[in-house]
């Protein structure tokens, strides 16, 4: 990748991971959905995977809600039509009854497709531990 193109790339893949920040304190499903690609998986904290149906379906049912989401220590890597973004999160929030606070490292890989654009195909978080917490 050349670097006015590695610039230009690292600038979208930025305002795609503010959209995606924004989409989720908002719950803005018809923004996930457009960021996600068809074939999307995630690999939740707790190891189970999710499509892109099923994290939509997680979103939309209402009982998520986060109320602050701090991103920082982000790094992009691009490896020809794929960025690898790893970053650390703050995140404050409730899943139905559950607390989902908590500080977390993820993984999120975008493919930019035959059109030209970035989706995500797949995502993975793990929970930061404090060193007294029980495993």
């Amino acid at each position: 990748m050349h670097r006015n193109q590695k610039h230009l790339s690292q600038h979208e893949i930025e305002q795609l991971e503010e959209k995606w920040r924004n989409a989720m304190l908002k719950g803005d499903i018809a923004v996930m959905g457009s960021l996600l690609a068809e074939d999307f998986i995630a690999i939740g904290v707790n190891g189970t995977l999710q499509t892109k149906e099923e994290a939509l379906a997680r979103l939309s049912n209402g009982k998520r809600h986060i109320t602050s989401l701090e991103l920082s220590d982000r790094r992009v890597r691009f490896y020809d039509s794929t960025a690898l973004v790893t970053s650390k999160a703050e995140v404050k929030g409730n899943n139905g009854d559950d607390d989902i606070s908590g500080s977390f490292r993820y993984t999120r890989v975008y493919v930019r497709n035959a059109q030209g654009k970035w989706k995500i195909v797949s995502f993975e978080a793990s929970r930061i531990r404090e060193s007294g917490d029980r495993k």
